[in-house]
């Protein structure tokens, strides 16, 4: 089967998703002016189109497209390493930004990019169901599950928020190391919406968490997110 699918999604202006898709590694590979704005990129096996329209708003955008990938894992550090070279930080907040990898309660795991566009790219690995992992989760990695469905793959921060907050308050007697994941998550959700001062208390509680070194070897990415948020304030 020779098949190939390839999206056109909107923008206000091309100017704005160059240098974004460079960033991410991609390759310019056509650009027109007239009689419309028009670019295209491809990255490996992934390709995409964009029109511009002036009048757009990409805050009311329904752009979307899935991305299958071998590993989710390796796209995502190297589209955040282009995006930190590219524009000194990770953007995690407004239009555009990423998300990190997590599982998310009734879809695959894997992370989102929203462009400059308002376009959501929803990055999964091939082959991955929702029902990898099933059924092994803690009582605070499902509370963490459904937060994530509803700040990332949603977009629903607010009730994100809620959902986290929540969740530890009813166990609140649960390990640390269990806590951790969402009280970082907490702090990027409130970074993602402004309330810095409320993203500083969750990193607070964060650096308050009693771990053992084998306990932070294992969350070793997630003290990392913490330590980028931290600098972010």
């Amino acid at each position: 089967m020779n098949e190939h699918v390839i999206p056109i999604l909107p923008c206000r202006n091309v100017d704005d998703v160059v240098p974004f898709y460079e960033a991410l590694g991609f390759t310019l590979t056509f650009r027109q002016a007239r009689p419309n704005p028009y670019v295209c990129f491809n990255r490996g096996g992934i390709d995409l189109h964009f029109f511009g329209l002036e009048a757009f708003a990409p805050e009311n955008s329904m752009g979307s497209a899935i991305l299958l990938v071998p590993d989710t894992g390796v796209l995502y550090d190297e589209f955040a390493a282009g995006l930190r070279a590219a524009f000194g930080k990770l953007p995690i907040s407004g239009i555009p930004r990423i998300t990190r990898p997590r599982r998310k309660q009734g879809t695959a795991a894997g992370f989102t990019v929203v462009d400059p566009g308002g376009n959501w790219l929803r990055i999964y690995a091939l082959g991955a169901t929702e029902e990898d992992g099933k059924g092994s989760e803690s009582r605070l990695e499902r509370v963490l599950m459904n937060a994530t469905r509803q700040g990332d793959a949603r977009g629903d921060d607010a009730i994100a928020i809620s959902v986290l907050e929540a969740g530890l308050s009813r166990h609140a007697d649960a390990p640390d190391v269990e806590k951790l994941p969402l009280l970082v998550y907490l702090a990027e959700l409130q970074l993602r919406i402004g309330n810095l001062e409320f993203a500083a208390q969750a990193l607070d509680s964060v650096d308050s968490l009693a771990l053992n070194p084998v306990e932070r070897e294992g969350l070793a990415a997630e003290l990392a997110n913490a330590a980028e948020l931290r600098a972010s304030l």
